[in-house]
């Protein structure tokens, strides 16, 4: 599936594709492709950008014009959480089939796409982003790590990031810096960054390492992750929680009498 192939919905303000986790997958291994193909053209061909829209994400955008015009600024915002699917069955219309969370399409591409593609790790604290590539390698013979760095730098030791992320030419560039600083980084760098694409993922490092737990299956299946984080993590999560998403499903209502 080509990007120009994807239909889109309005959730919460933001165009939101209506992908399963294949299709997604599929998305990215066409781009990866293509933006290939254009190099040998000496072509150019700017990187696609992937976002992720949750309930966090739906309320901040429609409390900060200025979060909301980056956000627009993506060419493919997918459903990372369950709430989103659920909003899009409520009040938009187009149904999103699935949920796509960032945390399993880091494990759907090398298990869906065969090709083995290079990565480059950017976010977290460097013990995290090292043993999540050395995890990732390890478990999957198609995912090469071109490269990794944390989250800590500054304004002054971006280009010396972008021009060291562009040397070693990966195929996918994962930026974990949380919301909405990695969105922010994504479409101030697009221009130079030389990579086919860019997926935001947050704390998905995290993750990978154990260093975050996910909710049991039936609770991800029942939309119910967001609970299980506030009760593993209640002083930092708790409140984000009871306040956002409500105020996400009232936006995603509001959006749809628009």
């Amino acid at each position: 599936m080509r990007l120009e192939d994807v239909r889109f919905t309005q959730v919460g303000g933001l165009r939101t594709a209506c992908v399963t986790r294949a299709e997604l997958v599929d998305v990215i291994a066409q781009r990866i492709a293509a933006y290939r193909q254009h190099q040998r053209l000496e072509d150019e061909l700017s990187p696609m950008l992937v976002f992720d829209s949750n309930g966090q994400g739906i309320s901040i955008a429609n409390s900060n014009p200025n979060f909301m015009g980056i956000l627009r600024q993506a060419d493919l915002i997918h459903a990372d959480g369950q709430s989103v699917v659920k909003m899009s069955r409520l009040f938009a219309e187009h149904q999103i089939p699935e949920r796509t969370a960032t945390t399993d399409t880091i494990h759907d591409i090398p298990n869906h796409h065969k090709g083995r593609l290079r990565h480059f790790l950017l976010g977290g604290h460097k013990r995290v982003v090292e043993e999540c590539a050395k995890r990732l390698e390890a478990k999957y013979a198609n995912f090469a790590v071109a490269g990794t760095h944390d989250g800590y730098f500054t304004k002054h030791q971006e280009k010396a990031l972008l021009d060291r992320i562009n040397r070693v030419q990966p195929d996918v560039l994962w930026v974990g810096l949380g919301k909405p600083k990695e969105q922010a980084f994504c479409t101030r760098n697009k221009l130079w960054l030389h990579v086919p694409v860019i997926i935001t993922c947050g704390g998905c490092f995290n993750y990978i390492t154990g260093d975050y737990k996910r909710a049991p299956l039936f609770m991800q299946r029942m939309g119910l992750e967001w609970l299980h984080r506030a009760a593993t993590e209640p002083r930092k999560l708790l409140w984000r929680y009871l306040t956002t998403s409500p105020h996400a499903i009232y936006c995603a209502y509001k959006h749809r009498l628009r």
